[in-house]
């Protein structure tokens, strides 16, 4: 298949709106009520119940169509439904879904691949791992691998981290409500400040000064707190924390501090990579290569769930069986996360988040111009966020809260981050064009002229 233009992927009616949810929408949505979990989330925000995608664009049960902004969470990099990775996947489903972890084609062609795109300091000198379909089992085998081979049991993390939902995974996540019912956790975490200048009130430099001191302390101090440190895991750039760009200089600072204590750094990128910031890695932007890297999220091409860590070839000291994992062998996730890889680079995309996010940021800062509510604009390429503050620099979640639902009502899908819930995050697919960028704005624009102070 010749790899289709990004022009040519979405429903060339988005966005279109009747009324949402409509009739079929909402008879799901009470059935969903009725006999799904509790626990399901998503649709108290958002009442979308979708039939179908194509590229950035999602169409409903009543036939609404939206622009998405969304993309699953960073799930669909390369968009909704892409023939080309669809193709491959299709192909590979006819032969054989599942192989746990022996040698197949398409397991060792998404490994040589990973390992093109690996930043400097992990190429050419890495291996890789599978382990399960869910970031969180890719952060789970990093706290492994580093407890294997520093013989130690604690961690430093940082406050506004996420890093998933079982035990170990929620023990190195900030969020306290979200792990408050289900602790004890892991035994020994220390959460160290992660440089926020504006939640802070403080410069940037200083900002980086005073976590890299905390940071040290927590490593270096007699009475430090942290007994046996295994490891440090951190986002390269934060994003249910509020899409948090660190200073210049703390990733470094983080580096020179794992080295010199001896203990791996570990870059959680399982948001923010794969294309998502403009670089294959969020981590090259700041020129810092960790010992060690979990991905998940868009690794499984279109929405296919897999998860996995690349860490430095010294790493590797597992015996037979030291992890292990039954889905580590999705061959229709690993085929289509190759085909992934060949679109992004066929069609320029790394290039094409730069600018296009680097437009939507100016936009936004118009739009700024126009309200008081507009605290700060954040991100690289396409992993944007959009922080709001009331008239009393407090956050300001309520308004972020009113935008989605009127996004929503006009057509286009956005989410919220944020320790408030008042940062309005964007992480739409990087096939996102232009005209589609600019019409989800105007929307956005609107919303805030309505809702914003």
């Amino acid at each position: 298949m010749d790899v289709p233009a990004i022009e040519t992927l979405h429903f060339e009616d988005a966005p279109s709106v009747d009324s949402a949810p409509g009739p079929r929408a909402r008879e799901l949505l009470e059935k969903q009520r009725r006999i799904d979990s509790s626990a399901v989330a998503y649709p108290e925000d958002i009442p979308l119940v979708p039939e179908a995608g194509s590229g950035a664009t999602v169409r409903d049960v009543d036939g609404n169509t939206f622009i998405d902004l969304f993309g699953g969470i960073g799930v669909l990099n390369v968009g909704h439904s892409n023939p080309y990775v669809l193709e491959a996947a299709h192909e590979q489903a006819d032969d054989l879904v599942h192989s746990i972890d022996f040698p197949t084609e398409a397991r060792l062609d998404l490994i040589e691949r990973l390992n093109d795109i690996a930043p400097p300091g992990l190429k050419d000198q890495n291996r890789f791992v599978f382990g399960g379909p869910t970031g969180t089992d890719a952060n789970e085998a990093a706290i492994k691998l580093a407890k294997y081979n520093t013989g130690g049991d604690g961690f430093i993390a940082f406050r506004g981290a996420y890093h998933g939902t079982s035990s170990g995974a929620m023990s190195i996540t900030g969020n306290k409500k979200f792990k408050g019912h289900y602790t004890p956790l892991l035994s020994d975490v220390v959460h160290a400040p992660y440089p926020h200048p504006l939640r802070q009130d403080k410069a940037p430099e200083e900002a980086v000064d005073h976590a890299l001191e905390e940071v040290q302390a927590i490593l270096e101090d007699p009475y430090g707190g942290l007994a046996n440190p295994a490891g440090m895991i951190v986002e390269p750039i934060q994003g249910e924390g509020g899409i948090i760009e660190p200073p210049e200089g703390f990733l470094q600072g983080l580096r020179d501090l794992a080295t010199d204590n001896d203990v791996p750094l570990i870059f959680d990128e399982i948001q923010s990579g794969f294309g998502r910031t403009g670089e294959w890695w969020a981590g090259e932007w700041y020129d810092v290569t960790p010992d060690a890297m979990t991905t998940a999220k868009a690794l499984g091409g279109i929405g296919f769930p897999l998860s996995g860590m690349m860490y430095h070839e010294d790493l590797d000291t597992w015996g037979s069986g030291d992890h292990a994992g039954t889905y580590r062998g999705h061959v229709v996730a690993m085929r289509a996360g190759v085909r992934a890889i060949e679109y992004i680079e066929a069609t320029n995309l790394l290039a094409h988040a730069r600018e296009l996010g680097e437009a939507i940021r100016k936009r936004f800062h118009e739009i700024a111009e126009t309200t008081d509510s507009i605290a700060e604009i954040r991100g690289k390429g396409l992993f944007i966020g959009v922080e709001f503050r009331n008239e009393k620099g407090e956050p300001d979640g309520d308004t972020v809260d009113a935008i989605q639902d009127y996004c929503f009502e006009h057509g286009v899908l956005v989410w919220k981050a944020g320790r408030h819930g008042n940062v309005l995050r964007l992480i739409p697919p990087l096939v996102l064009t232009e005209a589609l960028a600019e019409t989800a704005l105007e929307i956005i624009a609107d919303a805030i002229d309505e809702h914003a102070d």
